[in-house]
């Protein structure tokens, strides 16, 4: 414990002053929110791995596939993985190109400009708000691995987290998030290769190893899982996994990587960096098998409630294959990797509320005209406001956290992003484009999504698909939304 706590506060120090000096470079509400565009692309694709990887790759996610095997590591994994590398492919150059002229500092400010609509623009900051679940999910997930790192209670982890990651962001901005995400981004480069070599040597030195998987449950090993409630056919599998992963490219905290450089060139090499680099955390996925050769389903129970929680499947199983000192120094970087991501929200839904909620409804609403330099004086100040109150609600729902905080998490995330889709890509590959229609089918995917989740087994009784999985609600979603906006948009332009 007393490692821990020392190794913690040298991680807590060493981020403090990389946060010091990202308040350096910060000065004023634009590079508060993206920077002057001077970062390198090294540092931007290795922000960009860890703000994606965060708690649900290291934490959460070797859970689901402990439970459900080879579907849930296709889905959560591979699939995700490679619809996200394509997205982001297929959006950032021109969104960086067309950003910079618009002079855009968010997403619903790109969008607001790249469709002349500030009613557009204030309807995205309304949805960015549900970065919230996410953000819960984040923090949830440093509460569990704190309180068995440092040994304290829950109340404790969570103003640990939020009041160091909070202040932080509150003085650098996004040099803050991203010099912090380099350190940590690193860190958990290190920690993956480690984790990964224990893995691979544990399966290697086990007689039978995917027997043994195979006897504890033959569906633990097909490509679909029939028993799953989450990935039990093809399209909830493989489709809803890419489908998701290409939409989550257009999270607040993504896609305006794009913006922090200067050119295609930049872009082009950034991107390379993160392939590379989150292609290797996806790998950890595999800790939800490894940790079938060692732990029983009694070693994964909640202490205060005796009940099952997937949740801890990659804190315990690290705790059972490394030496207590090696652990402790595991367990600090899965923190780190926790809070790369939850700086990165923290940024996004503190600019984009201040930029696109609070000045558009001035704008709407003020009796006097204000001008620019007084309008960025005033987000800078709000969304610092923001960042406060973003923390008093997270600390008080995670006093008592959902059962499952990766559905959580992924319901609100999921829902953000189908909004974002159809006016991101149409916006992109068209030059002309139909207002309303792309409106219209951000409201129809976001619809769907929710609808089916919260009541799709009440509409469809005798639909074998597994709407308890966000994915997959989410996947119907986009290709009843985005595949038709696309299609007819191209019969506009022909016409």
């Amino acid at each position: 414990m007393t490692l821990a706590w020392i190794l913690f506060s040298i991680y807590l120090l060493g981020t403090a002053y990389l946060g010091w000096l990202g308040h350096r470079k910060t000065d004023g509400f634009g590079s508060f929110a993206i920077g002057n565009g001077d970062l390198s692309p090294i540092q931007v694709g290795v922000t960009l791995a860890a703000a994606t990887a965060s708690a649900a790759t290291f934490i959460i996610n070797p859970g689901f596939v402990y439970v459900d095997g080879l579907a849930a590591f296709m889905h959560l994994g591979l699939g995700v993985y490679l619809g996200f590398v394509f997205m982001l492919i297929l959006l950032s150059f021109r969104f960086r190109r067309m950003g910079t002229e618009m002079k855009a500092l968010t997403i619903p400010d790109w969008i607001g400009k790249r469709y002349n609509s500030k009613n557009f623009s204030l309807y995205f900051a309304f949805i960015n708000l549900l970065t919230f679940a996410f953000i819960v999910l984040l923090v949830g997930g440093i509460s569990i691995v704190m309180q068995k790192l440092l040994g304290v209670s829950n109340v404790a982890a969570l103003l640990i987290t939020l009041i160091f990651v909070t202040g932080y962001v509150l003085f650098g901005g996004t040099y803050a998030h991203v010099f912090t995400n380099m350190f940590q981004g690193f860190l958990m480069i290190f920690v993956s290769l480690i984790v990964l070599w224990s893995g691979f040597k544990l399966m290697n030195e086990t007689d039978g190893f995917f027997s043994l998987i195979k006897n504890t449950d033959p569906n633990l090993l097909k490509p679909i899982n029939p028993n799953s409630k989450l990935f039990n056919d093809w399209f909830s599998t493989y489709f809803s996994g890419f489908c998701i992963g290409g939409a989550l490219v257009c999270q607040p905290h993504i896609l305006t990587k794009a913006l922090y450089v200067k050119t295609d060139r930049a872009v082009r090499n950034y991107i390379l960096v993160f392939s590379l680099v989150f292609f290797l955390f996806t790998l950890l996925l595999l800790a939800g098998f490894w940790a079938h050769g060692i732990l029983s389903p009694d070693q994964l129970t909640d202490p205060e409630t005796g009940l099952f929680r997937q949740d801890l499947v990659m804190t315990v199983y690290l705790q059972s294959v490394f030496p207590d000192w090696l652990f402790t120094i595991v367990s600090v970087v899965l923190l780190a990797a926790a809070m790369s991501t939850l700086d990165g929200l923290l940024v996004g839904i503190s600019t984009i509320t201040a930029n696109d909620l609070v000045l558009n409804l001035i704008d709407r609403f003020g009796r006097k005209e204000i001008s620019e330099k007084r309008k960025m004086e005033i987000a800078f100040r709000v969304s610092h406001l923001v960042l406060i109150l973003i923390a008093v609600l997270t600390f008080w729902v995670t006093l008592n956290p959902p059962k499952l905080l990766g559905i959580f998490g992924q319901v609100g995330v999921y829902g953000l992003v189908l909004a974002a889709v159809p006016p991101l890509l149409a916006g992109v590959l068209f030059e002309k484009v139909s207002l309303r229609l792309v409106w219209l089918m951000s409201i129809v995917g976001l619809f769907i999504h929710f609808g089916l989740f919260f009541g799709g087994h009440q509409i469809f009784p005798n639909s074998t698909l597994a709407f308890g999985n966000p994915g997959v609600t989410a996947a119907i979603g986009l290709s009843i939304s985005v595949l038709p906006s696309l299609i007819i948009q191209l019969l506009l332009k022909r016409n």
